[in-house]
C-alpha cells in the first residue's frame, strides 16, 4: 500500500469513527469537459434532518521534494473543486486535509496563513503517527 493510500485510509477510517458516513470515495463531479475527483465525500448523521452536515475532503500528503509546489497545486485544486461543488452540491463544505508535520512546519508561516485565510480554506489536520485527525480548522 502506498503512502498516499495509507493517508487516504487513515482520514477515511477516522471520519467513520467520528460518526461520518462516507457517501463517495472518491466524490465525482462531471463538468462536461473535465471530471473532478475529490478524495472523500461524507455526511454527518444527526437526529434532526435540518441539521444534516455534508463535507468533501481533498487529502494531500505533501510527499514531493518541493512543499511550496505541492501547496500551489493543492490550493489551485481546492479552489477549482470548491467552485465546482457550488454548482453540483452547494450545501457540501470542502476541506483540505494535510499531515500534522507539514501543518506544523509549513502552514504556520505568515504567508501561508494569509493564503489560507484569504481563500477561506478549512483544514483537516491528520496525525500520521497516531493514525487520527488532530484538528479541524474552520
Amino acid at each position: 500500500m502506498s503512502a498516499r493510500d495509507r493517508f487516504h485510509e487513515l482520514v477515511k477510517t477516522d471520519q467513520e469513527i467520528e460518526g461520518w458516513l462516507i457517501t463517495h470515495d472518491p466524490y465525482h463531479i462531471d463538468l462536461g469537459f473535465v471530471d473532478f475527483y475529490i478524495d472523500l465525500g461524507a455526511e454527518l448523521l444527526l437526529a434532526a434532518t435540518k441539521d444534516d452536515k455534508k463535507i468533501a475532503i481533498e487529502i494531500k500528503t505533501f510527499l514531493a521534494a518541493s512543499t511550496i509546489s505541492e501547496f500551489h497545486t493543492a490550493i489551485g485544486q481546492f479552489i477549482n473543486y470548491r467552485i465546482a461543488l457550488e454548482d453540483d452540491d452547494p450545501e457540501r463544505r470542502l476541506y483540505l486535509a494535510v499531515p500534522l508535520d507539514v501543518y506544523r512546519r509549513f502552514f504556520r508561516y505568515p504567508f501561508i496563513q494569509t493564503v489560507i485565510v484569504r481563500n477561506q480554506i478549512p483544514l483537516l489536520v491528520y496525525n500520521t503517527e497516531k493514525q487520527e485527525i488532530a484538528e479541524w480548522i474552520s
